[in-house]
């Protein structure tokens, strides 16, 4: 399989995400979940993604689709479209999938991926991240991580914008 063949591989619709998680089941691999805009992939980014993938076997990143980001940050958001952000986050060596939700919220997705553990950054309280509910039923964890300090798509937009006044 070329690289470009298994960088699509890494991109999922409902029934190939179906497929991949028996198969990860089967052989009892953990499976990580967390979901984000990654609108601007930044050194937050590749960290979190990389300390997530750490808690578990597999991991899946739920992406919001572009009318789910402009919903969510405003009408000057997304900067890159979907398929862009889709490709950019499957390139990454700790991400196993990823998969578009174009909910406000990865709440279905969650239900149908039932991760065993569901990851957001430490500016979240567990008891608060959508979908806990659904992995601690099933005996799962939900997990924060800290981000580095400076990095974050709202701070590289503001810099941008700052440096062409």
């Amino acid at each position: 399989m070329t690289q470009s063949e298994q960088l699509q591989d890494k991109i999922l619709q409902d029934e190939k995400l179906e497929t991949k998680l028996s198969v990860w089941r089967e052989t009892n691999q953990k499976i990580v979940f967390t979901n984000g805009c990654f609108d601007i992939l930044h050194l937050g980014h590749v960290d979190y993604l990389a300390k997530a993938k750490d808690l578990g076997d597999r991991l899946i990143v739920g992406i919001n689709s572009d009318s789910s980001v402009r919903r969510l940050k405003g009408s000057h958001r997304p900067l890159q479209d979907e398929r862009s952000r889709l490709h950019i986050i499957a390139a990454l060596a700790s991400v196993d999938a990823v998969i578009l939700f174009d909910e406000d919220t990865p709440y279905e997705l969650i239900k149908k991926v039932q991760p065993d553990i569901l990851v957001k950054g430490a500016d979240y309280k567990p008891q608060d991240i959508v979908g806990y509910d659904i992995v601690s039923q099933k005996g799962g964890e939900v997990r924060t991580i800290e981000f580095i300090d400076g990095y974050s798509t709202t701070a590289i937009e503001n810099r941008i914008l700052e440096s062409r006044k």
